[in-house]
């Protein structure tokens, strides 16, 4: 039986930029097989007594920021602290993602998720502009124009809707969220954790 993690997301996260080509990584080192589901961060955050960042205490913006900073120079990343962009809603880029999934399968929407990311924390640009993703998609040889008209289809949304609400009963309530083996793991600071996993059960298979 192959080995899969779930890999709930959101595409405006800077834990997910910073964690996502590592976590694609590791799940191919140990032959794991991603279960993608973006999900709509708002709808958790409601149902799980998360706040917005424009709705947290200065204390919390401040330290995030801190975070952030230490993590992009652990991981030697580059990042925008406060890009031009942010905050800035993850739905459409997210359904280009599902569309992105549907069409041409996981890795490749894998691949957008990068790209976008990359385009708000480290280019500056807003991933909630339709212009913009069809650009990040064209540029990935996708057909960005395509994909963004079956991204605003009722498919792609009821698609985008189960994987939140699959997030919400399995107790998400932030992103990056890994499930693998039954046991959650959260943030891109966990993913050491996730590797022992799998190094584990890929130990086990053989």
């Amino acid at each position: 039986m192959s080995l899969t993690c779930e890999y709930f997301l959101a595409t405006q996260s800077p834990y997910v930029y910073m964690g996502h080509a590592r976590f694609v990584a590791l799940a191919r080192r140990y032959d794991v097989q991603i279960q993608l589901k973006p999900m709509d961060l708002g709808r958790i955050f409601n149902g799980s007594g998360g706040l917005p960042l424009a709705k947290r205490s200065p204390q919390r913006q401040a330290y995030r920021l801190v975070e952030l900073a230490r993590w992009s120079k652990y991981l030697d990343l580059p990042l925008n602290l406060q890009p031009k962009f942010f905050p800035v809603s993850g739905d459409p880029s997210a359904r280009l993602v599902v569309a992105t999934q549907l069409a041409h399968g996981t890795d490749k929407a894998l691949e957008l998720i990068g790209a976008v990311s990359q385009a708000l924390w480290v280019d500056e640009r807003n991933i909630a502009d339709d212009a913009t993703l069809q650009a990040i998609a064209d540029s990935l040889s996708l057909d960005g124009k395509s994909l963004l008209t079956a991204s605003n289809g009722a498919s792609v949304q009821a698609a985008y809707d189960a994987n939140t609400d699959d997030a919400a009963s399995a107790g998400v309530y932030g992103a990056p969220w890994f499930v693998f083996q039954g046991e959650p793991y959260w943030g891109q600071d966990r993913l050491d954790f996730l590797e022992r996993a799998f190094a584990e059960a890929s130990a086990a298979k053989r």
